[in-house]
């Protein structure tokens, strides 16, 4: 096992800041109240530590080095993230703030419409809702919360399945009636969903073929953009179930192979929606209390919507 290299002392790196910042030590010690001379042994401090030369002295004068440009960025990175990391934590003490970063289809079709039962046992939250398709960046963005569609596969962030996403193969009528068999699909464009390029050669090895796809596809970032490709005959697609049945029920779309084709599948195999943050978080009480929510609520049950909306 490799074993991470030492760090220096902390005050000495911080010494190192600043006196980067100011370019003399004499303006580092004015900021850091001590005296020339002790930032002086703290540059030395580190150098010895690091077994690099970081100043040049030239009289009064200092010189950062190479290894000192090199260093000063890495240094400030560090600077910055701690000042942001203690500013979190001094306001998540108290604060009912809670960012909340949802896929647009689950906010739109399932979120919005239950949102109000959290508000109601939570009446003091402040919910910050803003929608992406794929997981934000949750320092970067500043995102407390996550609801996400995939498959769950995200590494060293504590996730909860919420509801899966079953699919139905879809085309217009007019496409329809050229499918007569699973064989029939490799015949046309496949509608693929960005986020799960390899969805549609699961579907074909359910359905029977093992097949390394040659027909031509398309790649569509969210759901609803993939529903109206289908609906404008620009390919056969994996609709959702949530979208398929109405569709199907007012002839926009036809289910060529039946709407149960994939009935079987390994559930796994689909994506759904998932409950996805840091688990540092769940510490915040205002953030544990509503993924305790989320995770209690039956999102299998019927979602209100739309059909005729366009939702993104």
């Amino acid at each position: 096992m490799t074993r991470s290299p030492r760090l220096p002392p902390l005050n000495a790196l911080r010494a190192f800041w600043v006196v980067m910042r100011h370019g003399s030590f004499r303006g580092a010690a004015e900021e850091l109240l001590i005296s020339p001379q002790a930032v002086s042994q703290q540059i030395q401090l580190l150098e010895e530590s690091l077994k690099i030369t970081l100043f040049r002295r030239r009289g009064r004068l200092i010189e950062p080095t190479d290894q000192a440009a090199l260093l000063a960025p890495f240094v400030q990175a560090g600077f910055d993230e701690l000042t942001e990391g203690v500013q979190r934590v001094t306001r998540a003490s108290s604060r009912k703030r809670i960012n909340i970063n949802v896929s647009p289809y689950f906010a739109m079709h399932y979120l919005m419409a239950r949102l109000e039962r959290f508000s109601k046992q939570m009446p003091d939250a402040d919910l910050r809702l803003t929608t992406m398709v794929t997981l934000p960046d949750f320092t970067a963005d500043e995102v407390d919360v996550s609801i996400q569609w995939g498959f769950g596969e995200w590494k060293d962030l504590d996730t909860t399945l919420l509801v899966r996403d079953p699919k139905i193969i879809c085309c217009t009528p007019a496409l329809a009636r050229t499918i007569h068999a699973p064989e029939d699909l490799l015949t046309h464009t496949l509608l693929h969903p960005v986020m799960a390029r390899g969805l549609w050669n699961t579907v074909l090895q359910h359905l029977g073929m093992d097949v390394t796809l040659q027909t031509g596809s398309l790649q569509l970032l969210d759901a609803a953009t993939l529903r109206r490709a289908a609906i404008a005959g620009m390919g056969v697609g994996l609709v959702s179930d949530l979208h398929a049945h109405a569709d199907l029920a007012a002839g926009r779309l036809v289910a060529p192979l039946g709407v149960d084709a994939l009935d079987g599948m390994d559930p796994a195999q689909m994506p759904g929606f998932y409950l996805v943050l840091p688990r540092s978080h769940k510490r915040v009480a205002t953030i544990e209390a509503f993924s305790r929510w989320v995770k209690a609520e039956r999102w299998d049950q019927e979602p209100v919507c739309d059909f005729d909306t366009d939702c993104v």
